[in-house]
């Protein structure tokens, strides 16, 4: 760790010139204690590092130093593979791995490429945090110690035991033979196979794992992108499921399919509204989909949940019927 952690520090210092303590201890993620002390380190070792001292100072390496510490470890290289999406990484707990990973990627350009390149990603944002609503993605978080113990199963082979969260029930340790890991939406998910059934784990609840000796009983290749079609159906077709037959304005039809389970349309009404037809989880997830398209839509049908969007309504109507808001002493 602590030799990765230097050759980090190093392309750190190649590739943006004179750091202060502090902004390399934010990088790497350690304390600026830990940033003297590596620095004391590499000085010894001969690495032509110096300190400037002053307001702007910091510290920085001898111009024209050269090194080819740029060897990728296991994570940093599987970080690559993932880097499609940077919050992939982040959720199999390779946020860091990455970051490393690039520095070294960077630092083997040739001088006239690195220049370019760093130029161009400055130009380039993808999947940003927020959108033109300033609406926050809010990404899962899994303690690295959790996921890597997950991910250690999985590459090697050899069963987990989890202790999971499931939803609305105690926690309970369980034993699985793992698949395959599996994000969407910043979700992270555990394909695995139990008591000889096929299970789905959800990351940001397994409460700790631990990776066991013993093989796990899988086949030897997987095609995981079946699997987790295969599962979505299932997951789509099962449990409580609710149909619902309304009609939407066209305009929210994109919101409705990032919503609902499946969406089927059946034309337009004379008004020029889509006819449509679509399930959700459970009736929860149906009266908190429609009562977000407002009046973009309405439920035809059941009329329970015609009834309970009524009533709803009814009791924000009744809410906001005054016309001024009591006062303190109201």
């Amino acid at each position: 760790m602590r030799a990765d952690r230097l050759v980090s520090l190093v392309l750190l210092l190649r590739q943006r010139g004179r750091l202060s303590a502090t902004a390399l201890a934010r990088e790497l993620e350690v304390s600026t204690r830990t940033v003297l002390r590596d620095i004391e380190a590499l000085s010894a070792a001969g690495v032509p590092v110096y300190a400037e001292r002053g307001r702007h100072g910091g510290f920085a390496l001898l111009p024209g130093f050269q090194t080819e510490l740029t060897g990728l470890n296991h994570d940093e290289a599987l970080a690559l593979l993932v880097a499609g999406s940077r919050r992939g990484a982040q959720a199999f707990g390779l946020g860091t791995a990455l970051a490393s990973a690039m520095r070294k990627v960077v630092d083997a350009l040739p001088e006239n490429q690195r220049a370019t390149a760093a130029g161009a990603v400055q130009r380039l944002l993808v999947d940003p945090e927020i959108d033109l609503l300033a609406r926050r993605t809010v990404a899962e978080e899994v303690p690295d110690t959790v996921v890597a113990e997950v991910r250690r199963a999985v590459f090697a082979g050899h069963r987990l035991r989890i202790h999971y969260a499931a939803a609305g029930e105690k926690p309970k340790w369980r034993t699985v033979d793992p698949i395959g890991l599996v994000t969407v939406r910043e979700q992270g998910y555990l394909l695995a196979v139990r008591g000889g059934a096929d299970r789905t784990y959800r990351l940001s609840r397994v409460l700790a794992a631990s990776a066991l000796d013993e093989p796990a009983q899988r086949p030897d290749r997987v095609d995981l992108g079946r699997a987790w079609q295969e599962r979505s159906t299932r997951f789509r077709t099962g449990g409580d499921q609710v149909v619902v037959r309304l009609r939407a304005h066209p305009s929210r039809r994109g919101d409705l399919v990032n919503t609902a389970l499946t969406v089927h349309d059946s034309g337009a009404d004379a008004d020029g509204w889509l006819c449509v037809e679509a399930a959700f989880q459970d009736a929860r997830h149906a009266e908190w989909a429609l009562w977000h398209l407002g009046t973009d839509a309405e439920a035809l049908a059941p009329q329970w949940l015609r009834d309970r969007l009524h009533d709803r309504a009814a009791a924000v109507v009744e809410r906001y019927r005054c016309n001024a808001a009591p006062g303190p002493s109201d």
